[in-house]
């Protein structure tokens, strides 16, 4: 796993291309639940290398990375630019899980690893631990991004 992300379950390294799978924190975990991450990961590797193939939300919300902190991260031209945000942990972890780009990556993992293994309680309970508790509208993602913006200020 790359620098900072040794506790993550997987995660996609966008300027490498790599797809990466924390086996040694998966280890223990069923292989449906292993499978999840795999297609969730590889399906943020579609959604940044064939953009064209989705929807204008999920190409819009993939520019945004928002943590539960609410550090903020906006990526431009394959640079990273931070600010941070205010707002407590479950505001901002709902923000997260809602993204677009999350949602999608996590609906494709649940229906790929649903048509290989079979529906099943701890899938359905694994996909539903990261959906947002409480959907998030366009209006909260517009006015979210145009905070990242504003407080980011890109020089052009």
């Amino acid at each position: 796993m790359p620098t900072g992300y040794e506790t993550a379950d997987g995660t996609f390294d966008v300027e490498s291309k790599t797809v990466y799978i924390n086996a040694d924190h998966l280890k223990e975990s069923p292989d449906y639940e292993k499978a999840f991450y795999l297609f969730h990961e590889l399906r943020h590797s579609s959604q940044y290398l064939c953009p064209e193939q989705l929807s204008s939300a999920v190409n819009r919300s993939i520019q945004y990375v928002i943590m539960y902190d609410g550090t903020c991260y906006k990526i431009v031209n394959g640079t990273s630019y931070e600010c941070k945000l205010e707002g407590g942990e479950e505001y901002f972890a709902n923000i997260y899980l809602g993204q677009p780009y999350e949602v999608d990556a996590n609906k494709f993992a649940y229906e790929q690893v649903k048509k290989i293994f079979g529906d099943s309680d701890g899938l359905r309970k694994l996909y539903e631990f990261w959906m947002p508790s409480k959907p998030v509208s366009d209006d909260v993602y517009d006015f979210v991004y145009a905070l990242i913006d504003e407080r980011i200020k890109i020089k052009d």
